[in-house]
């Protein structure tokens, strides 16, 4: 069986999820089959990659027309393949096309969705219009499509009413367990702790860690208010960058520096760490954060989990499918608007709520050292990345039959 994967993200230009799910995903599944990926950012190197810089004639556009211009790119040479398997809008034209062109099944992953992500009208314009008509059109189309969580499965169903609820199947995304852990020996130690240090971050003070792109979905804001109550020994290690817009980088970058003037321990990390050195980030912390407004499942939870440390996560989306709450971590309850945004009803509330949760693990190392274990343990026995790909081939060969 030969898959084309289609996506925009793959190594080296990963910037979220998506990316590090099909770096993974292609990985287990070229074990078992014929795998060809297909990618943007130009070309790579790799056997069994292929990647495609926009069409010279579309570069001054609109970006969801430069995406499309790709897609056809992309369409077009999918030519020879039993199944395309899309990720993301950026490439579900690009399968949607494949599957009619080479009369082929057409799989989508879903790891987001347009219609819950309304402020990227503040980035497309009316490419925003384009980009939901894109992912629309494929997921109405597609023989199958594969929802990272339950909670993202009933968000197809309620965005895409159209779409067979017989044809949506919920596969996980995974973890590699290898090169997701805590550095053991006194070298990895030695090597672990240098790093952290020259990042600014002191090992011996407790920490929470932000790990995530500065979208507005990922509720940064949040978390910089809720630090305001946090106490005073406790540190704050944001990594986080690639901002969607300049305003909402100069929000956070406003909160930060209020936040910085208020009291000390502040480390914010912009550049995208290499994964040695974000594990060492990851094992050196306390507790991990994360305060998404929208979050169909969440990989840095997972990855966070992998290193032994406990979530703090909101209550919504795929998070409590990951954190068991008060086992590997802690929901923070949310009512939110019904309007797409995810944007609290209460913020106040939720920022509170935030705050007294992160003191409670910050302040007991015993109780935090304990839930990470647990996470880790809970990483291995249903996250683990070949028992991901076993499900996702089970759908290929249901929509083949």
């Amino acid at each position: 069986m030969r898959v084309d994967l289609l996506t925009r993200e793959y190594p080296p230009h990963v910037y979220g999820g998506a990316g590090v799910h099909v770096a993974e995903l292609s990985a287990v599944l070229r074990r078992h089959l014929d795998v060809r990926v297909r990618c943007f950012d130009g070309e790579r190197t790799e056997d069994g990659v292929t990647g495609y810089d926009v069409p010279g004639g579309f570069a001054s556009h609109n970006p969801a027309l430069r995406t499309f211009g790709v897609d056809l790119l992309m369409a077009g040479d999918s030519a020879g393949a039993d199944l395309v398997h899309s990720h993301t809008w950026y490439a579900n034209l690009a399968g949607h096309l494949a599957g009619l062109l080479h009369g082929i099944p057409h799989v989508v992953s879903a790891h987001s969705l347009e219609p819950l992500r309304p402020w990227k009208a503040e980035q497309l314009g009316g490419g925003y219009a384009l980009s939901g008509w894109a992912e629309q059109t494929a997921y109405e189309g597609a023989a199958a499509v594969i929802a990272v969580s339950a909670g993202m499965r009933a968000d197809i169903l309620r965005c895409y009413p159209q779409v067979d609820p017989a044809k949506v199947h919920v596969v996980h995304n995974g973890i590699d367990l290898t090169g997701w852990r805590r550095p053991e020996g006194d070298d990895a130690l030695r090597r672990a702790d240098d790093v952290v240090r020259g990042l600014g971050i002191d090992p011996d003070r407790p920490s929470v860690v932000f790990v995530g792109r500065i979208t507005r979905q990922k509720g940064l804001p949040y978390l910089l208010r809720a630090a305001e109550a946090l106490p005073p020994e406790v540190q704050l290690v944001l990594c986080a960058g690639a901002p969607d817009t300049p305003e909402i980088m100069a929000e956070v970058t406003g909160l930060v520096e209020t936040l910085r003037r208020q009291r000390d321990g502040v480390v914010w990390i912009e550049q995208m760490l290499p994964r040695d050195e974000l594990v060492a980030v990851l094992s050196s912390g306390t507790v991990f954060a994360c305060p998404s407004v929208y979050e169909p499942l969440g990989i840095v939870n997972l990855e966070a989990m992998a290193c032994g440390l406990p979530v703090v996560g909101t209550a919504t989306g795929g998070i409590p499918e990951v954190v068991d709450d008060g086992v590997t971590g802690l929901l923070v309850p949310i009512e939110q608007v019904q309007d797409g945004t995810g944007t609290p009803v209460h913020p106040e509330r939720f920022v509170a709520d935030l705050a007294a949760a992160l003191t409670a693990l910050a302040t007991d190392p015993a109780r935090a050292a304990g839930m990470g274990h647990a996470a880790r343990r809970r990483v291995e026995d249903h996250f683990a990345w070949d028992a991901i790909a076993e499900r996702t081939v089970e759908v290929y060969r249901s929509v083949l039959a």
